[in-house]
């Protein structure tokens, strides 16, 4: 026995007897269903590195694999052996590639469990994308022994203080309420190395900037600033300066809009735009859908209408009830509902692998916002479809956000190849991180989730639902004196504006 033991002293190799057992520890682990649909080069144009390679704690690796993960994406290969430095970083990629496990890796990875006190802070713009990337920190982290806690507005305080009162490591939340409880010295971020800005693009803007700059003042000097976002304005570069130290910046987004996501656009009359969405349900094969307003009202009214035409819907907004807009997020990942109206609350980060279909209703007025929406599909790689419902009013946005994002949305056609947008087997796809039940299963002979009782409801519906052969208008000249006065806005019914042509002259 001694001797045996001092020969292997003596004679050390790495493949030790013990070795074969540690090395099965994946064989253990219950991993999700794979996901076999294609994969464009946004994610799959990577250097080849595994998850191992990082050197990081078997535990996460374990949350990392049983999350379904197999590979990093491009950004996560670029961002996670730096930010285990403790560098900052300046982060720029599209969205739907792995941005959120990008910082949520390396986070766990430097967080200590044995020390009570807050160790991270994870900001995002919004509640929603604050539930999701708190469970997306607790899925990677569940063998960690790690303590997640969410806090945004619109719930009550006292029961974000009394969660506080416990140990809390990672913190994720919207900047106001944080930004409350550190007033109040209810959170505690003097030892708080990791700052994380999701969104930071969003998160910069008028509305957040003072808030920020003043959570800042509850952090030590020495903090680690991670910045994660699609798109960077010149404010970004403001706030780098004055508060990151050398940070090491990454830019994916030679393209920015996403390469499996293909865009079309219809050319229709306000009036005729919900006959539109009714003759896409018709003719699409949506897995599930989001529906794009540019107000609340209209959210509403337009979900109220898909309702009455005798598709699934729920509809989202800022001026819900948070419990309500909760309930609707839930159960739209969990995949109850088809259909989804909603404002540009969900623009932000919003993560569901069944979306293959993104329409906008009102057709927004930047680039910016153009480029968040039809995120919303084509989520890691796959295959979507975005359509835009285009007025007059709207030919000019079009034209300019094409030229800003340089890419061209086409004209719909009468037939829509599947192969774009469509997965053969919905059933498998992953959704995302969730505490809900088994999902629904998929009624293949009602596709839109239709009220089989409405059947003649599309006798009553004006006009044709081929698109063939529509084109946008051509952008007003203003330097054309013969266009000026051709057309002149008047004031429609539902608070748009329309153009009508002038009397003929007598």
């Amino acid at each position: 026995m001694t001797t045996d033991i001092t020969n292997r002293l003596q004679n050390p190799t790495l493949n030790d007897t013990a070795q074969p057992a540690s090395s099965d520890w994946r064989a253990g682990l219950t991993a999700p269903t794979k996901d076999s649909r294609q994969q464009t080069e946004d994610v799959t144009a990577t250097k080849g590195l595994e998850f191992e390679e990082f050197f990081i704690k078997r535990e996460l690796m374990m949350g990392i694999f049983e999350a379904g993960f197999e590979k990093p994406s491009p950004i996560q290969e670029e961002a996670i052996p730096v930010a285990l430095t403790g560098r900052d970083i300046l982060a720029r990629a599209k969205n739907g590639t792995g941005k959120t496990a990008a910082y949520v890796i390396p986070l766990l990875e430097r967080i200590n469990p044995k020390s009570p006190k807050i160790q991270a802070l994870i900001l995002v713009p919004t509640r929603e994308l604050a539930l999701q990337t708190s469970q997306v920190c607790k899925m990677l982290g569940k063998h960690l022994g790690i303590n997640v806690m969410v806090s945004t507005g619109g719930t009550g305080l006292r029961d974000d203080i009394i969660r506080l009162s416990e140990n809390v490591h990672v913190v994720v939340g919207t900047p106001g309420r944080i930004l409350d409880l550190a007033g109040k010295g209810v959170a505690n971020l003097e030892t708080c190395q990791t700052f994380v800005m999701d969104e930071a693009d969003k998160l910069l803007s008028p509305e957040f900037t003072q808030v920020i700059e003043q959570l800042l003042a509850f952090h030590p000097k020495d903090r680690q600033m991670m910045l994660f976002s699609a798109t960077f304005p010149l404010v970004v570069k403001d706030f780098k300066d004055k508060h990151m130290n050398s940070p090491y910046e990454i830019n994916l987004m030679e393209e920015l809009t996403l390469r499996g996501i293909t865009q079309y656009y219809a050319f229709v009359e306000e009036k005729q735009k919900v006959h539109c969405l009714n003759t896409l349900f018709n003719k699409l094969q949506i897995n599930q859908s989001i529906i794009f307003c540019n107000s609340t009202n209209r959210v509403e009214l337009l979900a109220k209408k898909i309702t009455e035409l005798g598709y699934s819907c729920f509809y989202s907004h800022a001026r819900m009830l948070q419990q309500n807009r909760n309930r609707v997020f839930h159960d739209f990942r969990n995949g109850v509902c088809r259909n989804l109206v909603c404002s540009d609350l969900l623009t932000r980060g919003i993560d569901i692998q069944a979306v293959n279909v993104v329409i906008n209703f009102d057709f927004p007025k930047n680039a910016e916002t153009y480029l968040h929406r039809i995120g919303r599909s084509g989520r890691f790689g796959h295959l979507g479809l975005a359509i835009n419902l285009i007025s007059w009013e709207d030919r000019f946005n079009l034209y300019r956000i094409e030229q800003e994002l340089g890419t061209e949305v086409l004209p719909i056609p009468s037939t829509i190849e599947k192969s774009l947008y469509v997965y053969e087997s919905p059933e498998s796809i992953p959704r995302p991180v969730s505490n809900a039940g088994p999902q629904q299963p998929r009624d293949n002979s009602n596709p839109q989730g239709r009220d089989p009782s409405r059947q003649n409801w599309q006798r009553n519906q004006r006009g044709g639902g081929n698109f063939q052969g529509q084109r946008r208008p051509p952008p007003r000249d203003p330097n054309n004196q013969q266009q000026q006065g051709q057309y002149r806005p008047n004031p429609n019914s539902n608070g748009q504006q329309r153009a009508t042509r002038p009397p003929p002259q007598q």
